[in-house]
């Protein structure tokens, strides 16, 4: 049945489906205890000293940054329970073989479905993965097009944005409209992989696809032992990345958008020497919606994209100041209280299409040994991008949202 030309591709919907709607079904208590421990981190620390810049640094720049992304790792070890489940039973090699026939007309393999298929946890391992495409032009389509698939740093972004925005309903029995707009954005990431493989393949990637032959693993019941040691790995590198990166960043951030001091009367957010940087990208930006904060949550996202929420996290942390604590449904609320849902909408599809992690493009310049086609990737990125999150929001708004 997997290999069906018609069921086939209905199951590998159907499964897709049922792991998004898990995302937001499963992972709400775990979630919910993470936010009440950091909350309870911030209550202490601002017990144990007296108000100041130590204080402020450790609620504001640590805790309440760090913590909006740390809360989202129930939600990342889920979607990565689905897929280290489907590897295991030998499932996956049979859903890149059947996805042949759909990559042969945009110009790709089947070959290239697997690390297409590996850039949904990241878009490093799946372009180191294009090693084993035989094919120079495929393989550097699929490198381009790789960005693309919607990577596990995005899910912070996206369940935080629908959290806010999108009511928590049932539109069936079993379906929730959350868990359906997030397998409607991963949908839009595959679909743009596909046209833009379509549009590169024909233009200056011109090439045909080639067919290709692989062994069919049999069907087995995976190992616990090996699920759970994989989903060990998974946290330890996402607490590892918010303990650095995400970290570093949001320290940063909150220097920047801490100094100089505001006067009374003044937002810190837009006084600061962050607020002013925000301010001019401000202009590029508001015409496809975006608001000073968004522009100010750009700019340290290039990190990786997790930062995005913790910085807005933090640029409210200081605007409120640290005697409030803002836990991730407060940080939602305040988002929908203050952006129009064409913002909200735009700010997803941007970060569908852009390119905002320095280690994709650094791995993209390892493997096509220079600069150039790392260049072009940003650049055709950004500007789809911006197409699209200013389409978004001027329909959105042109048909009332």
């Amino acid at each position: 049945m997997a290999l069906h030309p018609v069921f086939g591709p209905l199951l590998l919907a159907l499964i897709l489906f049922v792991m998004f709607q898990a995302v937001f079904a499963w992972a709400q208590a775990p979630m919910d205890a993470i936010d009440a421990g950091f909350a309870w981190a911030e209550g202490a620390v601002q017990a144990l000293l007296p108000p100041g810049f130590v204080r402020a640094l450790l609620v504001e720049g640590v805790l309440k940054g760090t913590g909006a992304v740390v809360v989202f790792l129930p939600q990342i070890l889920i979607l990565f329970l689905f897929i280290l489940f489907l590897e295991a039973t030998g499932y996956m090699v049979r859903a890149a073989f059947m996805m042949d026939r759909l990559m042969a007309r945009v110009g790709l393999s089947g070959r290239a479905f697997i690390p297409l298929l590996s850039s949904f946890a990241c878009a490093v391992p799946g372009i180191m993965a294009t090693r084993t495409i035989d094919d120079p032009k495929d393989r550097l389509t699929t490198i381009l097009i790789a960005p693309l698939t919607t990577c596990s740093a995005r899910l912070p972004v996206y369940t935080l944005i629908i959290g806010a925005f999108i009511p928590a309903r049932a539109v069936a029995p079993g379906v929730g409209l959350q868990g359906l707009v997030l397998f409607g954005l991963y949908v839009a990431g595959t679909a743009g992989a596909l046209l833009a493989a379509f549009v590169l393949r024909r233009t200056v990637v011109k090439g045909v696809s080639h067919g290709f032959l692989m062994e069919m693993p049999k069907y087995q019941l995976p190992s616990v032992r090996d699920i759970g040691l994989g989903l060990w790995t998974r946290a330890a590198i996402f607490l590892k990345r918010a303990g650095t990166i995400i970290l570093v960043s949001n320290i940063v951030l909150w220097v920047l958008a801490s100094y100089p001091v505001a006067p009374a009367g003044v937002k810190q957010s837009e006084y600061s020497i962050a607020g002013r940087i925000a301010s001019v990208i401000e202009v590029a930006v508001k015409p496809i919606g975006f608001n000073h904060e968004i522009a100010l949550a750009l700019p340290p996202a290039m990190a990786a994209r997790e930062v995005a929420v913790s910085s807005l996290a933090t640029v409210y942390a200081i605007d409120a100041g640290d005697n409030e604590n803002v836990t991730d449904q407060q940080l939602g609320a305040r988002l929908h209280g203050r952006w129009p849902l064409p913002t909200a909408l735009a700010f997803l599809v941007w970060f569908v299409f852009a390119p905002q992690c320095l280690s994709t493009i650094a791995v993209t310049r390892r493997e096509t040994n220079g600069w150039k086609w790392p260049a072009f990737m940003v650049s055709y990125l950004f500007v789809l991008a911006y197409i699209a999150a200013g389409a978004t929001f001027w329909i959105a708004t042109w048909v009332g949202l």
